[in-house]
């Protein structure tokens, strides 16, 4: 019989990302009304002094397989272990974040393990004993219910949606060999190139500045880095900016890009297109930019300022300066 709620965690650079936090959480969530106990699987390469983080938001359980061959990330080998532990433990319900790494990780997932998947959810509940998630279709433009049949039911969050609750338990830590053999690999990663900004990674940011086709050139995204760093933020970008070179694609916002939901997403010369609007549409709030009054950006935004940028963000900069002084 399928029982419990299980998770993946993701950890980079011998940290837990924040992303495992909100599977932990909305994990227990899903736990008490079911009845069962939380589990989390952690793979990694000298992992162990971040193991025990987990069970602060309520993990019973962390399987953990701390071997080279899990570090760095490989699909083949984090989809072939994870499949192993989950035909052998046979959990109801399994959990990833729609981050990069688990949107690779579970396509490959759902055809080892025979199941069925909700992708990007924003909303998990229980209903009659089954998971049921809600996540946006059609470009965000509604939002579609979805239950799975087969085990176990698998779905990912979005980033930066479900809140953190601590909920402190003793986990207990099971050691587990899947026995992968290095040798039957099919990829290996040559080289890693990291970020050396400094900058928390879109997905995770809790405030973005973006700009768009209205910054005119890529010198004037001085203005969004320089408000962004007051205000602790990440800058981003529409595809349109991204497509003339202006910012790298790690910066897209978007359908096409990275999906966002921070706490306030400041929107600067974006018109809204619709793949624009479905990448950060779920964010708390919304302030636009833009001196076109008919932008579809405006329909979208909790608050709307029709007005040049090049006008309003060295203000805005100004005012946030002296605010905090």
């Amino acid at each position: 019989m399928s029982k419990g709620v299980w998770i993946i965690a993701e950890h980079r650079y011998g940290t837990l990302r924040k992303i495992s936090f909100e599977l932990a959480s909305i994990a227990r969530r899903l736990a008490d009304q079911l009845g069962e106990e939380v589990c989390a699987i952690l793979l990694g390469s000298g992992i162990e002094e971040i193991v025990r983080e987990l069970g602060k938001y309520g993990v019973d359980k962390i399987y953990v397989a701390d071997q080279p061959v899990f570090e760095p990330y490989t699909t083949d080998a984090h989809a072939e272990a994870i499949a192993r532990v989950v035909k052998e433990e046979n959990p109801s319900i399994l959990l990833l974040g729609a981050s990069s790494q688990g949107k690779d990780l579970s396509s490959y997932l759902v055809g080892k393990l025979g199941t069925g998947m909700a992708a990007d959810c924003t909303d998990l509940k229980i209903v009659d004993g089954k998971l049921r998630a809600i996540r946006p279709i059609y470009a965000g433009k509604c939002f579609g219910e979805v239950s799975i049949k087969s085990f176990p039911q698998m779905a990912s969050i979005r980033p930066n949606v479900f809140s953190i609750l601590e909920n402190i338990r003793e986990a207990a830590i099971i050691r587990i060999d899947p026995y992968i053999d290095p040798g039957q690999l099919k990829t290996r990663v040559l080289e890693i190139q990291k970020n050396e900004s400094g900058k928390v990674d879109l997905t995770e940011a809790c405030i973005i500045v973006s700009g768009g086709r209205g910054m005119k050139g890529p010198e004037h995204y001085l203005l969004l880095e320089e408000l962004a760093d007051l205000l602790g933020a990440t800058v981003g970008a529409s595809r349109a900016a991204v497509d003339a070179g202006w910012r790298p694609q790690t910066d897209q916002v978007g359908q096409t890009g990275k999906v966002v939901s921070p706490d306030l997403y400041i929107a600067c010369g974006i018109s809204g297109a619709t793949q624009h609007l479905a990448g950060m549409g779920s964010s708390k709030c919304i302030v636009a930019i833009n001196k076109d009054p008919e932008a579809h950006i405006f329909a979208a935004a909790d608050y709307g300022i029709v007005d040049d940028l090049f006008k309003v963000i060295p203000e805005l900069t100004k005012e946030i300066r002296a605010f905090m002084r």
